[in-house]
């Protein structure tokens, strides 16, 4: 009898300490799991389930948005204030605000469908479409400035932005001047209409 118990007892601890080890292994491989997440994974969670999002960008600036698309290193928001789309390169945000419900769903561990084409699409690509279908564009710069022009021509880095008036066509008299804007010192990029 005196054995049976001493057997039990020491199959319990062997049990426990088994059940100990099983959860630390448990917690190492979802704080592993979770260091492998990347921003772009999250905003994707963020812009399937509809969340209503406090974008914080480069320049200071407070944007409530609706997420619309994610690109490779950019997204695509509506905002809420106006019926107008815009385009913030991932390198501009500061940070994205959300409720906790929807931040906890970004760490889920279910996969996302494939989005194809724009899982591969750059800034640079989106850009060269809005210039060859000569949209024009209001833009904001890292230093504070804005500007309103149609881009003529977008490289793999930067872009030539024809400055000229909003409601006015690019037409050689309406261009103020050219520039020449790194996707550095790009904060954001938004369209008069939310066709992007």
């Amino acid at each position: 009898m005196h054995w049976d118990r001493l057997f039990e007892d020491l199959e319990g601890q062997l049990a426990a300490e088994w059940e100990a080890e099983r959860a630390v292994l448990d917690a190492e491989s979802e704080r592993l799991r979770i260091a492998r997440l990347s921003l772009r994974t999250r905003l994707r969670v963020l812009e399937l389930r509809g969340a209503p999002l406090m974008l914080r960008l480069v320049d200071g600036e407070r944007r409530s948005v609706l997420l619309q698309a994610v690109g490779a290193d950019w997204i695509a928001v509506q905002l809420q204030d106006a019926p107008t789309a815009m385009i913030v390169p991932l390198a501009a945000l500061t940070s994205v605000e959300t409720h906790h419900g929807a931040l906890l769903e970004t760490l889920e561990d279910s996969p996302l469908p494939s989005d194809g084409l724009r899982d591969r699409m750059t800034l640079g690509f989106l850009l060269r479409d809005l210039a060859r279908r000569r949209i024009p564009l209001h833009i904001a710069l890292r230093d504070g400035e804005t500007l309103h022009g149609t881009i003529d021509r977008a490289g793999s880095d930067h872009l030539d932005l024809a400055v000229h008036d909003a409601g006015e066509a690019r037409r050689a008299a309406a261009v103020r001047t050219f520039r020449i804007v790194p996707f550095d010192a790009l904060v954001w990029a938004r369209t008069d209409s939310t066709a992007i």
